[in-house]
């Protein structure tokens, strides 16, 4: 009873990060609030390899994450966005913009739990990697053009919701004998993040959006192969029937 329960901790963990980080950035502290997001993404990483280490996934624990992301990766991070960028705009813009981040990943997730992808991938941005980029985003506010800040929030939540593809690494699994070092591992993130807040999130910001950028590169290049195929087949058949008169 206590394994399976483990997995689960993890995913109450993240929750509970999630909604300390929506709490923080009501008090003014927007870097502590990001870091919190930060180690809830490192928290939603290992519940599934734990649950698989162990073997014991269940369906309970499959919609647990989700509600669980719907709050640490999709309404955590558009509050750290709108309070401290977006207050000054309009307000029907604001409050608009920021709902739909969360909506679209609602049912970005929504379609992750009943449709079956492509295997290796994911169908649309990862509601993590998506509340990453956001939260640590929202961190450059101060030299970033607003206007820019709210094109990239509605961006991103399109990205959520698209058909792009983007890789999966949930075939990373975790040997069974190295689960005693995942809370050293949160541990040390914890006390990483809250040492040098300010450079962490904002050195964790590349890695993720070059990740999401490179949904976006794969999907044009296909798009781009996919019109020289076009191309290609129309000219060869201009050419067959120019031959067959």
């Amino acid at each position: 009873m206590i394994t399976k329960s483990i997995p689960s901790l993890f995913t109450v963990g993240n929750l509970f990060l999630g909604i300390v980080a929506i709490i923080l950035v009501f008090n003014e502290k927007p870097e502590y609030a990001a870091i919190m997001v930060i180690i809830a993404m490192l928290l939603d990483g290992v519940d599934g390899r734990v649950a698989r280490a162990l073997n014991v996934t269940s369906e309970f624990g499959k919609e647990l994450d989700s509600l669980s992301d719907v709050i640490s990766f999709g309404v955590a991070p558009a509050f750290i966005m709108y309070v401290v960028a977006f207050q000054d705009l309009n307000a029907a813009a604001a409050w608009i913009v920021t709902a739909l981040f969360p909506i679209c990943g609602a049912l970005r997730l929504a379609r992750f739990n009943v449709v079956s992808g492509t295997p290796g991938y994911f169908i649309g941005l990862p509601i993590p990697a998506a509340g990453g980029v956001l939260c640590t985003l929202a961190l450059f506010y101060k030299d970033i053009p607003v206007a820019v800040l709210l094109i990239s929030t509605l961006a991103l939540s399109y990205l959520m919701v698209s058909n792009i593809k983007y890789p999966s690494f949930k075939k990373v699994g975790l040997p069974k004998g190295s689960l005693w070092l995942i809370p050293l591992i949160i541990i040390i993130a914890v006390v990483l993040g809250l040492m040098y807040r300010e450079h962490l999130t904002k050195i964790i910001f590349v890695p993720l959006v070059l990740y999401a950028l490179y949904g976006l590169k794969k999907n044009a290049k296909l798009g781009i192969l996919r019109l020289r195929r076009k191309k290609r087949q129309s000219s060869e058949e201009t050419v067959s029937s120019d031959q067959s008169v």
